[in-house]
């Protein structure tokens, strides 16, 4: 008897190995940096989220006081009271200027917003730098959402100042250069953003800067011309050329021809205002774009 055997199975061929080019090109190292053009794009896609959390910060600033905001016209007007004590009555400092009620006051309120909103803006990545290590977004968010806020809290202290000009003696005619308030004062914030942009990265490195700036502002408010009149300099024509550079004191010069003297300001004050404000955005962002990685990384 004859067996018959199945015939033997083939051997099970290889699977066909298929090679895919896969291009590396488009992909990004977690946490790089982004291109300059797709930050911007970032930012203004979270453009309500920034608007709204400088809104919200400025309503529940001071939830925990009895007077609650409140505060926000009542410590620029104490501030204003205070300096008068100090250098209009002790210090003699207002002899010769009509109205330094009004001067002063226009010289405090004017400074102290860009003092506020530099120093918020440049301490806006240590104020938050646990969010910045929890989440992933454009770091420049934080410093546009502090400057943003202290302009909008800025609103009520310049609203007591022009009441403020108004019932000081002698009493202030109000003209159309009144309005010009409103444009010095959004290049004044552009001047604050910029400037707090170009500070934030470094201080963020090294935190001391942070205690020094608060001296500088300080200073820098001694020379703006806010207690006394620049015309005592004009026997030193340098000293007075490097006043009239001060972007601050631009600031501070606008307003005080607009609302206390009816007079249009000089366009060199504009143009020297402009070109400081732009100027220091552009650098300001520039350099922050530019650490962007480091953010989240120092210890």
């Amino acid at each position: 008897m004859t067996e018959t055997r199945p015939p033997a199975a083939e051997p099970a061929s290889a699977p066909e190995t298929i090679t895919v080019p896969v291009s590396l090109k488009k992909l990004r190292r977690i946490g790089a940096r982004p291109g300059f053009t797709d930050y911007l794009v970032q930012l203004w896609d979270r453009r309500q989220f920034i608007a709204f959390d400088a809104q919200a910060r400025v309503q529940t600033a001071n939830d925990k006081d009895k007077l609650g905001s409140l505060w926000l016209i009542l410590t620029p007007l104490f501030n204003g009271l205070t300096y008068y004590f100090i250098f209009g009555m002790l210090l003699g400092t207002g002899r010769g200027i009509d109205n330094f009620v009004g001067y002063l006051v226009i010289g405090i309120f004017t400074f102290q917003f860009s003092a506020s909103a530099i120093l918020a803006g440049a301490r806006s990545l240590v104020a938050n730098e646990s969010v910045i290590k929890a989440f992933t977004f454009p770091r420049a968010a934080l410093p546009i959402a502090a400057n943003l806020r202290e302009l909008l809290s800025s609103v009520p202290s310049t609203i007591v100042m022009l009441l403020l000009v108004i019932v000081a003696a002698p009493v202030e005619e109000i003209t159309w250069r009144w309005l010009l308030i409103i444009p010095v004062m959004l290049l004044q914030h552009l001047f604050n953003l910029g400037l707090s942009m170009l500070l934030a990265p470094f201080l963020y490195k090294v935190h001391d800067i942070g205690n020094l700036l608060s001296f500088v502002l300080r200073l820098w408010m001694y020379g703006s011309a806010v207690f006394y009149s620049f015309d005592r300099f004009n026997e030193y024509p340098p000293l007075v050329k490097i006043l009239e550079a001060n972007p601050l004191f631009c600031v501070i010069d606008i307003v005080r021809d607009s609302v206390l003297y009816a007079a249009t300001p000089a366009w060199q004050s504009w143009a020297t205002l402009a070109v400081w404000s732009l100027g220091l955005l552009a650098a300001g962002f520039f350099v922050f774009w530019r650490q962007e990685e480091s953010y989240g990384r120092v210890s």
